[in-house]
């Protein structure tokens, strides 16, 4: 009998039972939440009496809406303020722990969870974003839901669900010198298609993967559902547990080695099978950077921009240049760009400022251009400050800010004017995602980003290393 993956041994391990539709009746571990998708769950649940089923397993923070510049309340957005004050009032009825603009505990709800050791490996977890994808570095199946779902997780702590199949990728081999994880889940997008991964989990292998830190595997399983994969993952390793010993909701002592042991075990077997494997040799990724209106239109820096008729799908090709304003058979290498945006919940860590900060040291913005870091918490811009990161980009003459979401997605005063063109270390660059129906995103690592503020214009990030 072949062995089983990690997605197979933590869905059995969490069915309930099977439902009349066909579908399981999944338990989840973890429940996250943030201010956007969950006063319309909260009011569902008032509206047939019910309260929070086990509100010890729900977690909440404020990231999407909240400003990063001036944060005093009531904040200026009328609407953010509303959103605030129903979470607020939400958490305070039904007894869920929160993480309000104040606490030092707030930020970006993928990247505290995992800072706080709420993610842990062989669990369930589920959230109210698109990007919760992020959590499936530690071995975890972490879903992004809808509203409708948040309230059948708040209400029943399971979600009915259809189970996936599962796609090994392999990106064996190393890394060049300026390539990044970002460059390689963009690269992995780019090979299989935005809709690729319909239908299929992901579980990221190989020797790269395996050299990854924490930090690097949460950048690719968080643009996961990027490519249409509801989930993506890393089997849990030496690593994995390192970066999780001593954090505030990990056992310690001889729990710690138990659930060490446990987590091993949640891990694909050596003969596990799979629906289907890919693989990548790592010196073949070049940094990459989107030309177009969504992931999978990307480019390494040297190559020129594709003709529509080299894509799958040659009329959104063709929109896209329709959009962004570019030709066939230029190069991007040289774009102008307006604005850089080094954070979010794909590249706000610590090492994702490191990585910036170190190309951005004794250099200057280029004049005219817009530069912000916003770090993904509280907590990682209390340790860049302790580290001086801080006073490197504003030495450059890059903008520190708060922890949130910031120009991600541009539902707070972050955004693009106009057709602004942006470089991005975010994770989407769809129509009007920061914030101008007329803007344009490249999408890009950290250290791409400062290297575009540096010189107003994408550069080859190997020249600065």
């Amino acid at each position: 009998m072949a062995g089983r993956t990690l997605y197979d041994k933590i869905w059995e391990s969490h069915a309930v039972g099977i439902l009349p539709t066909g579908q399981t009746q999944l338990f989840i571990g973890l429940h996250l939440i943030h201010e956007i998708t969950t006063a319309p769950a909260f009011d569902m649940l008032r509206e047939k009496g019910m309260d929070v089923a086990f509100p010890e397993r729900t977690f909440a923070t404020v990231d999407h809406i909240v400003p990063t510049d001036v944060r005093t309340r009531p904040f200026m957005d009328a609407e953010a303020e509303e959103l605030t004050q129903a979470l607020e009032k939400n958490v305070k009825q039904f007894g869920v722990e929160f993480f309000g603009i104040d606490s030092a505990n707030q930020g970006i709800v993928h990247v505290i969870g995992p800072q706080l050791g709420l993610t842990q490996p062989g669990m369930t977890l589920a959230c109210g974003d698109s990007h919760t994808s992020t959590h499936g570095a530690f071995g975890t199946l972490a879903f992004g839901i809808g509203t409708s779902q948040v309230r059948d997780v708040l209400a029943t702590q399971t979600l009915a669900m259809d189970k996936l199949k599962v796609r090994r990728i392999n990106v064996d081999g190393t890394l060049g010198t300026g390539v990044y994880a970002k460059d390689v889940i963009l690269s992995i997008i780019r090979r299989l298609g935005v809709s690729g991964g319909k239908g299929f989990a992901y579980e990221y292998g190989g020797s790269v993967i395996d050299k990854m830190n924490m930090e690097e595997r949460m950048t690719v399983c968080n643009m996961s559902i990027e490519g249409g994969a509801l989930v993506g993952y890393v089997n849990p390793d030496g690593t994995t547990f390192e970066y999780l010993k001593g954090r505030p909701h990990v056992p310690t002592g001889a729990a710690f080695d138990r659930a060490i042991s446990y987590w091993k075990s949640v891990a694909s077997d050596a003969d596990a099978k799979y629906d289907d494997v890919v693989k990548l040799i790592g010196k073949d990724i070049e940094p990459t950077v989107t030309w177009g209106i969504n992931p999978g239109q990307a480019v390494g820096i040297t190559e020129m921009l594709p003709k529509p008729a080299e894509y799958s799908d040659p009329a959104g090709a063709t929109k896209a240049y329709e959009h962004m304003g570019w030709q066939p058979g230029a190069p991007i290498l040289g774009t102008p760009i307006n604005v850089a945006f080094i954070g979010s919940c794909t590249n706000g860590r610590l090492a994702d400022l490191r990585a910036a900060a170190k190309v951005a040291k004794g250099r200057k913005v280029q004049s005219g251009i817009r530069a912000l870091v916003v770090p993904g918490s509280a907590e990682v811009k209390k340790l860049a400050e302790r580290e001086g990161l801080h006073e490197v980009f504003k030495e450059a003459g890059f903008e520190w800010r708060e922890a949130g979401c910031s120009m991600c997605l541009a539902m707070n005063p972050d955004k693009l004017n106009g057709n602004e063109v942006s470089a991005s270390s975010s994770n989407r660059n769809f129509i009007g995602r920061q914030g101008s129906p007329q803007g344009r995103t490249l999408l890009m690592s950290p250290a791409m980003v400062a290297a575009a503020a540096l010189n107003g214009k994408v550069v080859d990030v190997r020249e600065y290393q």
